[in-house]
């Protein structure tokens, strides 16, 4: 029992010779500490190392004895044709006969599509019609009444006359008859009422003889002629419908597009695939092509008008077409932050479609190329366009960037030629980081 007691007690000797915990643990902090910040130095030291790491390349200069001709900038874009022409109608109608296939070559006022025209020639015919009519009544007004008209005028005339003299007498006798007192005052009364009867017809047919005589007034024949004209200008509009349903070529091409069949319904609009139809072909004149590009507006001051380039397609790319830039837009695209450029191509022949792929590489003009003939014994330095920045680069001098400005000339396919400014030998910096400035440190990318 008591040698169990003792093996539970705690034996102190053993813990003052290894010494108390806490001891322990400050000596175990003394040690990790140096090593902690041996390490947090080194974490910090990386992440605010100021010196970034750059690729290098070493400039080297090409000795040559004439400078040749550069590319200044190769671009890609479509193949159009110069002046595409949707051959529209003029008139609705449904298309009754089409003579043309896509590809077909046309002449200058060949008949392309035929409408039909029952329609437009019942209205021609009914507007003629009119026109014959308002002619007679302007010839009748022009010729006067006919000489049977005024007979006619002149015997009613006479006739009136002969019963007015008759009421006349009768008034008379009548009158004398009631002074005596023979007759009633009535019958005095009846016959006056005839007299003057009579008297307003011969006046009225005196009027109407003295105007058929006369004929027509000359604003009433001015106004048949008015009515006249009107008519033969129906007459016309009517003739140039009918000649409406008959679509020919206005230009000599090719046929790019049948956009209608016979059947179809064709209007002056366009609504829609499968509505009505706008137009009925698209033609172009293929030797007349040209190429749509969008330059970056980077590149854009690397071209003047009429600059020449080599033109080529993605389908015969071992065909090549002399170009020349035909026309700049007035604007730039803010979008897409271009410039479109048309390309003329001088001599398209028949390999040659529109909206193919095309690739034009513009060369530098004789200009160009007359001042590099003359700087030909100067070394050329031509340095990657990534290391240009604001017509400067950077260069590694003692492990240090040092920006040199340099004043570039025409572009080739290895990168752009540097006039002034670097002299080969210099180890330059590509792709110099945004922050980059002169004097920062740099270390070489391994």
């Amino acid at each position: 029992m008591d040698a169990e007691l003792k093996n539970l007690k705690i034996d102190r000797s053993h813990r003052r010779a290894h010494g108390s915990p806490r001891r322990v643990m400050r000596w175990t902090i003394a040690a990790a500490l140096p090593m902690a910040l041996l390490g947090g130095w080194r974490v910090a030291s990386e992440k605010l190392n100021v010196a970034p790491v750059v690729e290098i390349r070493r400039v080297t200069a090409v000795h040559s004895g004439v400078a040749p001709e550069g590319v200044v900038l190769n671009a890609t874009g479509y193949v159009v044709a110069a002046h595409r022409i949707e051959v529209a109608a003029k008139v609705i109608g449904k298309v009754k006969w089409i003579g043309v296939d896509q590809g077909d070559k046309v002449q200058e006022g060949q008949v392309l599509v035929r409408l039909e025209d029952d329609e437009y020639q019942a209205q021609l015919l009914q507007a003629k019609g009119q026109l014959e009519a308002l002619k007679a009544k302007l010839e009748e007004a022009l010729h006067g009444s006919r000489p049977e008209e005024i007979s006619q005028a002149l015997a009613n005339l006479n006739s009136s006359k002969a019963d007015l003299d008759n009421a006349n007498v009768t008034l008379d006798r009548t009158r004398k008859l009631a002074h005596e007192g023979i007759i009633a005052r009535q019958s005095l009364d009846d016959a006056q009422a005839r007299y003057d009867s009579a008297l307003h017809k011969t006046n009225a047919l005196r009027k109407a003889y003295e105007l058929v005589a006369l004929g027509p007034r000359q604003e009433e024949i001015d106004g048949l002629r008015g009515q006249v004209q009107q008519a033969e200008g129906a007459v016309a509009y009517a003739e140039t419908n009918l000649a409406n349903t008959v679509i020919r070529a206005p230009v000599s091409g090719t046929i790019l597009e049948r956009a209608v069949e016979k059947g179809e319904f064709v209007t002056t609009s366009f609504v829609g695939d499968r509505g009505a139809k706008g137009y009925v072909v698209s033609l172009a004149d293929l030797n007349d092509l040209e190429v749509e590009l969008d330059i970056s507006q980077n590149d854009f001051a690397r071209l003047r008008p009429s600059q020449p380039g080599i033109v080529t397609t993605d389908a015969f790319p071992d065909r090549k077409y002399e170009g020349y830039i035909k026309e700049i837009a007035p604007e730039a695209n803010r979008q897409k932050a271009t410039v479109q450029i048309k390309v003329g191509i001088a001599k398209p022949d028949e390999y040659l479609r529109p909206e193919m792929n095309a690739s034009v590489a513009f060369t530098a003009d004789r200009r160009a190329d007359r001042q590099a003939v003359s700087g030909a014994a100067r070394p050329v330095v031509v340095v990657p366009a990534s290391a240009v920045r604001d017509n400067a680069v950077f260069v590694v001098v003692a492990g240090k960037a040092s920006r040199r400005p340099i004043r570039t000339g025409a572009g080739t396919d290895q990168g752009i030629r540097v006039e002034e400014g670097l002299a080969g030998g210099e180890d330059l910096i590509l792709n110099p980081p945004a922050g980059l400035k002169d004097g920062d440190k740099v270390r070489h990318k391994e």
